[in-house]
């Protein structure tokens, strides 16, 4: 019985009586184990009465791209799929805001309502078809026509979001706010199956056969280098990696969606690798003599432009979706499968070997070198605080518990490269490249990750995006610690734009900078703890004062906007 539920998608022991599409979409939806739904009024209305009555949290927010985010913040550390909602007019800035759940590979299911068929193509008020909105941030898009559809169209959302490569799943639903699908009235429906809400239910075993061909490129390798991705975090891959670079002494790296596979500070772990790293990761990838790419999609930013590693360099490639293994490198070894089951299955196919120490040794002496650099800027005592004091004193105030939510851009390098996280039991989360995204993300993380702590890393530019989200998290007790980055600019790109300006004299700061603006106080006028920190040595207490409030805390740190982050190491040309 509990084999044909699970192959049909359905809970064939217990057949359900009639209900509306409204309460059908709540039972269901607590079904597969969705804790708290995301949305924005008006939509779904009754669905939000019924959602109340079984028992699901309902966040309110104050935009659509906020709810988008923070469904992608709960599903990635919740594990399971999430729903966000929005009505018809707001399905374009819903839409919008799938961008990062897509690009992170995140299994959220989006509910819009849309006006009936009648008012198709007759210039219905704030009416657009919404099918082209969502085809490039989605896996898979369904129109609810009839209150029957709802039971086999939501599973199939489900299914769609959480197998094979996770990412976001579109129902428009027949109504404005939805509610000729809510009113229907649904003859014995079955609710889904539980499982179809956890991504991690049908990971396949890889063929033995690639085993044996990957573990053969790894015996005749001298150089190998592991580098991990979102997809090996996904598949729960940490222990095996570290049996794998253990035994056989092979560095580590990762993309920012891998950081965090193996302790930051682990002996083999060299960084992030790509465009947004520290120079020692990519010089180690160039030199290697074997990639072993672990549920990471090799794409710009984690190849550095497709210059690391070194052209005609050996690769293994191991990913659950076919369609990634030699998208971007021709004649790799692959292997299909979860990347958890094929690393475990790579360890017991070395039979034993112990790779030698002189390489791994060679490359953590260079992240030692480079560590050695930034020392000086980590304990940094300048009034104009550097960013890297920041980042020090972030890394020895998260809990070993805690969750690191980080910004794009420059946040992204700043944490990926200088805040360490020397536990397996923290947890980083990023953006995959819309700015803005981590406020509302760590509110939707906080919401599924129960009492472990959350700290938020935004600059002042991304924090603008959705200060509103303010009110939220004093509403809903969000206990989140925001650390704003504030510079009054865009740094990542102040210094680039000022050059171009130079030679006409023009006034390059009005594109490129704002403020001051004073974000302790903004988050006190929304009822929000809110701590200015001026000197680096207000840095540390600020921290340890907002982790044990119990509450919302926005800690607002002014730093130098000259501070360059670390710059990646690229080959000679």
């Amino acid at each position: 019985m509990e084999l044909a539920g699970w192959i049909g998608g359905w809970n064939l022991g217990h057949a359900g009586n009639a209900i509306t599409g409204a309460r059908y979409l709540a039972e269901a939806i607590k079904a597969v184990g969705i804790g708290h739904v995301f949305f924005i009024d008006a939509v779904l209305r009754k669905t939000l009465l019924e959602l109340e009555q079984v028992g699901v949290a309902r966040v309110l927010a104050h935009s659509e791209k906020s709810v988008a985010y923070m469904a992608d913040g709960y599903a990635r550390i919740s594990g399971r799929a999430a729903v966000c909602m929005a009505q018809s007019v707001g399905a374009a800035n819903l839409a919008a805001a799938l961008q990062d759940a897509y690009l992170h590979r995140s299994p959220v299911v989006a509910l819009t309502g849309r006006k009936p068929p009648l008012y198709r193509h007759r210039n219905a008020y704030q009416e657009l078809d919404h099918a082209p909105l969502f085809a490039p941030v989605t896996k898979f898009h369904a129109e609810v026509e009839v209150g029957d559809e709802l039971p086999i169209l939501f599973a199939q959302a489900l299914r769609e979001a959480t197998t094979g490569t996770p990412r976001p799943a579109h129902l428009d639903i027949n109504g404005l706010l939805g509610e000729l699908i809510e009113d229907a009235v649904l003859s014995a429906p079955e609710l889904p199956v539980a499982s179809l809400g956890d991504p991690a239910r049908a990971r396949p075993a890889p063929d033995p056969r690639e085993i044996e061909a990957a573990a053969r490129a790894l015996a005749l390798s001298r150089r190998p280098v592991i580098v991990v991705g979102t997809g090996g975090m996904q598949s729960g891959a940490q222990a095996a990696v570290r049996a794998l670079a253990e035994r056989c002494a092979i560095p580590i790296a990762s993309s920012l969606g891998g950081r965090g596979i193996v302790p930051t500070t682990h002996p083999l772990y060299v960084g992030v690798v790509g465009t947004y790293s520290a120079p020692p990761a990519n010089r180690i990838v160039h030199e290697a003599d074997l990639v072993v790419y672990v549920g990471c999609h090799t794409g710009d930013q984690v190849t550095n432009n497709w210059t690391v590693p070194r052209p005609g360099t050996p690769i293994v490639q191991i990913d659950i979706d076919g369609a990634e293994i030699g998208r971007n490198y021709a004649g790799v070894i692959g292997v299909l499968g979860d990347p958890r089951r094929a690393v475990e299955a790579l360890v017991e196919a070395i039979d034993g070997r112990r790779g030698g120490t002189d390489w791994s040794e060679a490359a953590a002496g260079q992240v030692r070198r480079w560590r050695a650099e930034m020392e000086p800027h980590l304990r940094s005592g300048a009034r104009a605080i550097r960013v890297e004091r920041l980042c020090h004193e972030i890394t020895q105030a998260l809990p070993e518990d805690g969750v690191l939510v980080s910004d794009t851009g420059y946040s992204g390098i700043w944490t990926g490269t200088l805040i360490d996280l020397p536990h397996a039991t923290q947890t980083y989360l990023r953006a995959a490249g819309s700015l803005g995204w981590a406020f509302p993300a760590s509110l939707g993380a906080k919401c599924g990750a129960g009492d472990r702590p959350v700290v938020c890393f935004t600059g002042d530019g991304g924090f603008y995006y959705h200060l509103s989200e303010l009110e939220t998290a004093r509403r809903r007790g969000l206990a989140v610690v925001t650390v704003v980055n504030n510079n009054s600019a865009f740094a990542q790109g102040i210094v680039k734009v000022r050059k171009l300006y130079e030679p006409s004299g023009g006034n390059a700061d009005e594109t490129i900078t704002f403020g001051p603006t004073d974000f302790a106080a903004v988050a006190r006028a929304f009822g929000v703890e809110g701590i200015r920190v001026e000197s680096p040595d207000e840095i540390a207490p600020a921290l340890r004062r907002a982790l044990s409030h119990g509450g919302p805390v926005v800690v607002d740190v002014v730093t130098d906007p000259l501070v360059r982050a670390p710059e990646p190491w690229s080959p000679p040309a």
